[in-house]
């Protein structure tokens, strides 16, 4: 790829270049992820680390509670292999617990599924880390124990939050510090959380699921009205998966297989390959339209089919099938607007952080815990998500509340490959914009030849209800009119934080790395 690398976007960052590389919306957590690789650790080590140093600096976004997935390029069998470490819901849930709901609920213990990312770190670790896993949490736990200044951005999410949440167990007592969130450039100290990262660390994640620390998230949802029991918590496994491929424009883009939400990038983006994007280019109207219109359709059919796969009507593989694709892209109406229906034919609060290194191995990796800070609930620091809040209770749908169920996900992480070789990872958070960051992203990166600072850097769109549509401020004034005048209801939102997602690409190179991170957070790529 011969990329672009004029500066086309205000505030427009240069790419960092390396041999080896780290990037996250953090700058100690990226450092972490350096440490480790500086240690003589390789890069699983690296997101380790840096996935720990997260859980403790952007608490809004992630905790020890979280669920976690990752794609993995291994250099030793050349192959792509994928990880779903999201948990699945008690097994004492049914139907009729939720009866006389209109959903699950959005906090609260009634929320929260059997967390997976304390199993994820300890399976990448186990498959592929050179370094104790004890080494890789020793970051965090000195942050956690010292404290941190908090930035402006977290400090604001965190304000939004304090009101909805501090009457959940356990919020107020970790995080509302002086009764209050804390502001930014505040010292904040969690030495509750960074006693549990020491007993993660010490029994490599065997306290969590199946010791102390189980035993106390227990007696904690019994306190507290929830039906988790440490049978729950030792059932959970982390499951290699095979990932799905979506071939565009001569690459492989690759996702993790449902229950997650990454299809539905593929499904845009095999519409669209038969529109010829590079001649209109990234300013021009009838791309943005494309786009949105095809992203519509493909989320029309994920909502409507996606779920825990052992649960799902219809097969991954049916709805990537080329043809199936064909016939959908052809509902797409150049001149108009459309509020889509799901197919009849088809039957039957994140942080996204990255690595490689120059052995080759690399790694996409999301953990999340929902919505700001999950459930509310935490337990010793361990701040629980809200994963369950993404099961329906319609019976008919295949993601339909169960016991030991895993429910759909938004969190997905995102890797490239071409003619079978890897290209690298990359990934956009936040709830359903990040299928669309996906697209987005691959789009300028692959047809217009954007490096991948730029294609970050870039003004993004978010397609919500019906013909409702979010453009960033930024977005070409010609690119507005338009998009309106073919009967998209546009809405403008400047919270870039949660509305339009926050990314990090690594690219391969013959040299080393090419690796840009989001300015839309506090994102920091670091290497050598």
């Amino acid at each position: 790829m011969s990329f672009n690398y004029t500066r086309p976007y205000p505030g427009g960052r240069s790419p960092l270049m390396t041999r080896n590389a780290v990037a996250t919306t953090h700058p100690l957590a990226a450092q972490a992820g350096l440490q480790m690789l500086r240690a003589g650790g390789n890069a699983i080590d690296a997101i380790i680390a840096t996935a720990a140093v997260l859980t403790v600096v952007e608490p809004c976004s992630n905790g020890l509670g979280s669920d976690l997935f990752a794609l993995i390029w291994s250099p030793q069998d050349k192959a792509l292999h994928g990880l779903n470490s999201s948990g699945r819901s008690p097994q004492a849930w049914t139907p009729d617990t939720f009866k006389g709901m209109d959903s699950v609920p959005m906090r609260g213990w009634m929320s929260v599924s059997v967390p997976g990312a304390i199993a994820g770190w300890v399976a990448l670790s186990k498959r592929y880390g050179k370094l104790p896993f004890a080494d890789l949490l020793a970051p965090a736990i000195d942050i956690a124990e010292r404290g941190y200044m908090v930035t402006p951005i977290i400090a604001s999410q965190w304000a939004r939050a304090v009101p909805i949440l501090q009457i959940q167990p356990g919020y107020a007592e970790h995080f509302m510090p002086h009764g209050r969130a804390p502001l930014p450039g505040e010292l904040f100290r969690n030495p509750a959380q960074a006693e549990s990262l020491r007993l993660i660390a010490e029994s490599e994640g065997e306290s969590f699921y199946r010791g102390q620390l189980a035993a106390r998230i227990v007696a904690h949802a019994k306190a507290h009205g929830g039906l988790m029991t440490g049978i729950d918590l030792a059932a959970h496994v982390a499951d290699w998966v095979e990932p799905i491929r979506m071939g565009y424009r001569g690459y492989e883009v690759a996702e993790i297989p449902p229950n997650g939400q990454g299809i539905a990038a593929l499904m845009a983006l095999g519409m669209l390959d038969d529109f010829d994007l590079k001649a209109l280019g990234p300013n021009h109207p009838d791309y943005w339209h494309l786009s949105i219109e095809a992203m519509k359709l493909a989320f029309r059919d994920v909502h409507a089919q996606v779920a825990d796969p052992e649960y799902m009507n219809v097969s991954a593989s049916a709805m990537l099938d080329r043809d199936f694709l064909k016939s959908r892209a052809k509902l797409i109406d150049l001149k108009r607007a459309q509020d889509f229906s799901p197919s009849a034919e088809l039957r039957g609060g994140t942080v996204y952080l990255n690595a490689a290194d120059e052995s080759g191995l690399m790694v996409s990796l999301i953990q999340s815990n929902y919505y700001g800070f999950g459930s509310g609930v935490v337990v010793d620091g361990i701040s629980l998500q809200n994963r369950a809040y993404g099961f329906t209770l319609d019976p008919a749908h295949p993601n339909c509340v169960a016991g030991g169920k895993r429910p759909f996900h938004t969190i997905i992480p995102g890797f490239i490959l071409k003619d079978g070789q890897p290209v690298g990872p990359f990934g956009v958070m936040g709830g359903h914009m990040q299928p669309q960051g996906h697209m987005q992203t691959a789009i300028r990166m692959i047809d217009f030849g954007e490096n991948p600072q730029a294609a970050l850097d870039g003004p993004r769109f978010r397609v919500e209800q019906g013909l409702e549509v979010d453009l960033e401020p930024w977005t070409p004034a010609d690119v507005r009119a338009e998009l309106a005048a073919r009967g998209h209801k546009l809405k403008e939102n400047k919270d870039s934080y949660m509305d339009f997602g926050s990314g990090q690409i690594i690219w391969k190179t013959a040299d080393g790395y090419i690796t840009g991170s989001d300015p839309r957070r506090d994102g920091c790529a670091v290497g050598f």
